[in-house]
């Protein structure tokens, strides 16, 4: 199963983080020293994508011109032999016609925001990353999911998801558990947020998916579900009756950057997983941790 495309839903407000995000678009608040949109970004090229589609809202333009050249800067950089930033943003550039963005003009949730990039993905199936959810390891987390999907039938879909306490599963979608082939299983059931006591496991379902295109006509037939908005979890419950899905439990750690604690956390796991960054950091955080 070629997987070509990936889905970046960025259209959203950020209020968990406000007021950071009042005037910036919240997938280009910085972990360490590149925003949050470039590390989902390399993720999904590392994993073999190679057309990248953007589904953005008013006040993103930012993420636009990141991804594309800035001619002053380029020629400033050249006239004063700045060669290693030359480097460096060479290293990050996309290529020419690899990116597209589609609008999704009303905040209906992150179903709806998959669906409107129907017409750019076609009849393939697709991966969607979530921008405000980083996973820390080499590989990243969806090269775990496309070397999971080789394995796989050709309507197959795959969940990236993660053990949570048993006492929070209420706050998140939760799928059930069958057959397992090592670190991947057969979903049976998918539930979104279920009463307390009554999830089927511990397994939340987080921001990576490789979904096929029949996902599109649930999509835009689907009515509003939790918190009005259209859900991408009820839409692959009702695909769910006609295709396979799998979870992968996968390797590496996780981090909410769309809370003010999880920011915080990424921005420390990161550094220091930085060979440059790693002594210097450790050293100031003991300062703060005698204190």
């Amino acid at each position: 199963m070629k997987i070509r495309k990936a889905v970046f839903p960025v259209a959203g407000l950020g209020t968990r983080v406000l007021p950071a995000t009042k005037a910036m678009p919240k997938e280009m608040l910085t972990i360490v020293d590149r925003p949050l949109i470039q590390y989902v970004f390399d993720e999904a090229r590392e994993a073999g994508i190679e057309h990248f589609v953007f589904v953005t809202g008013r006040n993103k333009s930012a993420i636009e011109d990141h991804f594309d050249r800035q001619f002053e800067l380029d020629e400033t950089l050249k006239a004063r032999g700045k060669k290693t930033e030359m480097d460096l943003l060479a290293q990050f550039q996309a290529e020419a016609g690899a990116v597209s963005f589609t609008r999704q003009q009303a905040p209906l949730g992150l179903g709806h925001a998959v669906w409107c990039a129907r017409d750019i993905v076609g009849a393939e199936p697709f991966a969607v990353v979530l921008p405000d959810e980083l996973v820390l390891n080499t590989p990243g987390c969806l090269k775990q999911m496309m070397q999971a999907a080789e394995n796989l039938g050709p309507k197959s879909n795959i969940v990236a998801v993660e053990a949570v306490p048993d006492d929070m599963t209420h706050n998140y979608g939760i799928c059930g558990v069958g057959k397992r082939s090592g670190n991947t299983f057969e979903i049976e059931g998918m539930v979104e947020k279920p009463p307390k006591g009554t999830a089927p496991s511990n397994l939340s379902i987080t921001g990576r998916y490789i979904l096929q295109p029949e996902i599109f006509e649930i999509l835009g037939s689907q009515e509003r579900g939790a918190g009005g908005e259209i859900q991408l979890t009820d839409a692959m419950i009702g695909l769910s009756k006609s295709q396979a899905f799998h979870g992968l439990e996968f390797a590496g750690e996780r981090h909410d950057c769309g809370s003010r604690a999880g920011f915080l956390r990424a921005n420390i796991a990161y550094g220091m997983a930085r060979p440059d960054l790693r002594e210097g950091l450790r050293a100031e955080m003991k300062k703060y941790l005698r204190t």
